[in-house]
């Protein structure tokens, strides 16, 4: 069967590339997907409301913010980006945004307002809170795209992302270790956005290396590879090329404000 033509554009911005290690050059984590319609944010660790303004995306724009699980390289402007979209001057939200992570986030937002209470606390059309199932596959319809999750190993909220508008695909690890459930997620995908944490030979327990994250990409067809959620260990190694003894697509090593057309 000849699979159907791809009709959708979506651009990617790698808004921060790195980990909870502070860096002149990489911030923590998160990631821009712009499609028709919606600007879908994906984790949002410090730095993040910086680096969506340098690519001209105000907080007020931001359509959905999606978690992939609560450590505070993944989290840790959820709370000020809250602050400051209830009191910032200037033009207001005039859609409702969509903020959701795996099973327990309602639970996490509800601790953050037992910090900060009101500074917080948006009007109830201008939010919606949502789990995503962290048991199995969950898929959900959004104005503009399709998002589908699954569950990694990282942390027992932790998920990956999957989201496809006009036929194109693209996949985000976010924190993992080898999965098959990823591969399954990543199966013939545009573009796989793919933590590769640490160098070939320095593997910890819940992340990936670059021939890691290279394998699992072979296996799922992914057409692109871009490695992120990198230590300053491997800044200091040629990660390509450990990702392509086990790769033999397209590769790249993300940086900050890397912009992306997909496909």
């Amino acid at each position: 069967m000849t699979p159907a033509p791809k009709t959708g554009k979506i651009r990617v911005t790698i808004l921060g590339s790195g980990t909870c290690v502070p860096s002149l050059t990489r911030s923590a984590c998160a990631v821009l997907v712009e499609i028709a319609g919606a600007k879908v944010v994906f984790d949002c660790g410090p730095g993040t409301m910086r680096r969506l303004l340098e690519t001209g995306t105000g907080i007020h724009d931001v359509s959905h913010l999606f978690f992939s699980h609560f450590h505070p390289d993944h989290t840790g402007e959820m709370a000020t980006f809250l602050f400051a979209g209830k009191y910032s001057p200037g033009p207001r939200r005039t859609r409702p945004m969509v903020m959701a992570g795996g099973t327990g986030f309602a639970r996490f937002y509800e601790a953050f307002k037992g910090v900060y209470g009101e500074w917080i606390e948006w009007a109830d059309d201008l939010l919606v809170i949502e789990e995503f199932d962290t048991t199995g596959p969950d898929t959900r319809s959004y104005d503009g795209f399709f998002l589908t999750t699954r569950p990694v190993p990282h942390r027992p909220e932790s998920i990956a992302f999957r989201l496809e508008a006009g036929g194109v695909s693209v996949v985000y690890s976010g924190d993992t270790d080898v999965s098959d459930s990823l591969i399954t997620l990543a199966k013939n995908a545009d573009l796989m956005i793919c933590e590769s944490a640490l160098p070939d030979g320095w593997k910890v327990d819940g992340h990936l290396t670059p021939s890691l994250a290279g394998e699992m990409a072979q296996k799922a067809g992914v057409r692109r590879l871009v490695l992120t959620h990198l230590y300053p260990m491997c800044d200091m190694v040629d990660i390509v090329s450990q990702c392509r003894s086990a790769y033999d697509g397209d590769v790249q090593v993300a940086e900050d404000l890397m912009r992306i057309e997909v496909p």
